[in-house]
């Protein structure tokens, strides 16, 4: 929960805001856009070189459909903020996190006065040492990265997260939240390093992640992957996407350059060294929980994709 101090500052009515209140009843597009394009602009946010900076969200005026050419994190504080991503009512409550890559088309609903939300405004290259620092697991996550980064139209147009719950996560948004905020000294080395943290816990966490239902077949492949990993089945997989295991096959190595086996490879080693590093369970545990019976086989593959066996990876960390 964000401290009391914060959310008066972020409750105090802005210049915007204040003309709206007048009878103003939509938005200054002067304030966001270059041209008749509904696409917000970065240059009209961001100045000075930044590559990041914070705004609280308007209130009490709906914010019409519109694409950005940057990526947008929004943060709920407090009340409750809806948001519409692709047709689909997103209500962003206290603690949640939602991604929205370049291609999302947006709207903002109306927000009364404790309806506080924080919307961070991000150039994709912000993002480029977030990518180098997460592992090379084909997950949504990253997909999303790749494709802000690279302007590409893989993955999702969004990520929303449920993370309200989770204090790891609480503490390093406010954290970004405050460096932002108050400027603080070095803001923008201690930006990077903080989100690359918010997304290294954020890939544990994908059991509280939200994306856009009309995902196509690799997306669904992933969150199968990503859900299943233990008994995933490359048979299993083709029967929950509705084709058969050879194009499915085909499918997989075109889009992510790697095969099934490896996909599950990565995901079940990227688990175990989370489990060895945060809680106490021994080696031969760690491995049954993610999937493998064989301890020697899993020895052998860890060491393999991590240089350390099992139990140096543990005490190196």
């Amino acid at each position: 929960m964000l401290d009391e101090r914060i959310l008066r500052e972020l409750r105090a009515i802005t210049d915007e805001e204040q003309t709206i209140l007048d009878g103003q009843s939509t938005i200054d597009r002067s304030l966001y856009m270059q041209s008749q394009l509904n696409v917000v602009n970065s240059k009209k946010l961001l100045s000075g070189g930044k590559l990041i900076t914070l705004r609280p969200n308007t209130r009490f005026v709906h914010f019409p459909e519109h694409t950005h050419d940057y990526v947008e994190m929004a943060y709920g504080c407090s009340g409750v903020v809806e948001h519409i991503v692709d047709g689909k009512s997103i209500r962003l409550k206290p603690g949640d996190l939602l991604f929205l890559g370049q291609k999302a088309a947006h709207q903002v609903c109306p927000a009364g006065w404790d309806d506080i939300a924080v919307n961070f405004i991000i150039l994709p290259e912000f993002f480029s040492d977030t990518l180098s620092a997460i592992s090379q697991e084909a997950t949504v996550l990253r997909q999303f990265l790749v494709d802000c980064l690279f302007r590409q139209n893989i993955g999702p147009s969004y990520l929303h997260f449920q993370v309200a719950d989770d204090r790891p996560i609480q503490n390093l948004a406010e954290n970004l939240l405050i460096t932002l905020l108050h400027d603080t000294p070095n803001r923008r080395k201690v930006s990077q390093m903080t989100m690359t943290l918010l997304f290294l816990q954020l890939l544990s966490h994908t059991d509280k992640l939200d994306w856009d239902d009309r995902e196509d077949s690799i997306l669904k492949l992933l969150r199968y992957v990503e859900d299943r990993f233990v008994s995933a089945s490359l048979t299993e997989a083709a029967e929950l996407i509705r084709t058969d295991v050879y194009t499915l096959s085909r499918l997989i190595r075109r889009q992510t350059g790697k095969t099934f086996t490896q996909l599950v490879q990565e995901k079940r080693l990227a688990q175990a060294a989370f489990l060895l590093t945060s809680t106490r369970r021994n080696v031969g545990d760690v491995a049954r929980a993610v999937g493998y019976e064989n301890i020697s086989y899993f020895h052998r593959i860890f060491k393999a994709a991590y240089g350390l066996s099992p139990r140096q990876y543990r005490l190196a960390k």
